[in-house]
């Protein structure tokens, strides 16, 4: 099983279904969104890399 749909589009899904519904505010995401960008600018970024990349396998790896 190959996961084509971009973790990007996946998680702006999730933040507009949380703003739907009230369960976070306009601007918690706001500086959600501008931990992310400065997250992928640090050291870490390669570490987060390879764990979302360890999962989406392991999620892959469940539907065989």
């Amino acid at each position: 099983m190959v996961i084509t749909i971009p973790l990007v589009l996946l998680l702006a899904v999730m933040v507009a279904l949380l703003l739907r519904f009230k369960a976070l505010g306009a601007g918690a995401a706001v500086v959600v969104a501008l931990f992310g960008f400065y997250l992928a600018g640090t050291d870490s970024a390669d570490s987060v890399n390879q764990l979302v990349t360890a999962v989406t396998g392991a999620l892959a790896d469940i539907g065989r």
